[in-house]
């Protein structure tokens, strides 16, 4: 029986964890991370703290670095050994932020919980985003959020224009530990999903209006203005930004 593709994305992960974390730590001590907190909060609320959903969290970062500012911040990823990870790190931190196994589908939720939602790189994994748009919508207060950074991995794919760049012990942001074989499983897994044939961040907004964001934008610029050198040009980062 072939494999379910949210079961390859999450066996993948699982491969990746220990070099992928390792460059995630990296991304914690270089200035990085205060070039994404400063991107999050043009978009977050003004108020303080605000309740905050990392959706897709990996090994914490969003939630580590939002926390130290004062925010309350709950991580779910579908990766057990991803929410494994950041509950260490987050302990290491010393910080409070509870992480749970979820699909970003399919969220255990309450309606209207959350003041804002974030999330990086997960949509091109997800076989229904447009359904995890409406789940993101659900969880949010009136006026909250959302906040995603993802990048058109599948045009990059197809282009065959795409670079993976290499990563150390100590680059502070790249690929890394990645085999012939995970690099062939990540690209079938790309051209798997639907999303990857879209116009993106354009597709984006627009399904974003149709499930009722009142405000929405996004900017192409974006990696470019994080990463420096390290956006890749062939799959650059985008942000799309919205409010309920």
């Amino acid at each position: 029986m072939e494999k379910k593709i949210e079961n390859r994305v999450m066996d993948y992960w699982t491969e990746r964890i220990e070099e992928f974390g390792k460059v995630r730590k990296n991304e914690l001590k270089d200035g990085l991370a205060e070039r994404w907190c400063d991107v999050l909060e043009k978009y977050l609320p003004a108020q303080k703290p605000l309740k905050i959903l990392d959706v897709g969290t990996g090994i914490g970062y969003f939630c580590i670095l939002l926390a130290k500012r004062g925010h309350e911040m709950t991580g779910v990823d579908l990766t057990p050994v991803m929410i494994e990870e950041a509950r260490k790190l987050a302990d290491n931190e010393g910080l409070k932020i509870s992480f749970d196994e979820m699909d970003a589908q399919n969220l255990l939720f309450e309606d209207e919980s959350f003041d804002a939602v974030i999330s990086r790189n997960l949509t091109w994994t997800l076989p229904d985003p447009e359904r995890a748009y409406g789940e993101w919508f659900r969880v949010l207060k009136k006026e909250g959020v959302l906040i995603n950074f993802d990048a058109n991995y599948g045009s990059g794919i197809l282009s065959h224009k795409a670079e993976k760049k290499g990563a150390g012990n100590e680059v502070p942001y790249g690929h890394t530990g990645v085999t012939h074989e995970l690099e062939k499983e990540n690209r079938e897994i790309t051209l798997a999903m639907k999303i990857s044939r879209e116009e993106r961040p354009t597709w984006d907004t627009a399904v974003l209006k149709k499930i009722g964001f009142s405000f929405c934008t996004s900017d192409v610029h974006v990696g470019k203005s994080i990463l420096g050198e390290l956006n890749d040009p062939a799959a650059p980062i985008f942000l799309v930004a919205a409010k309920k």
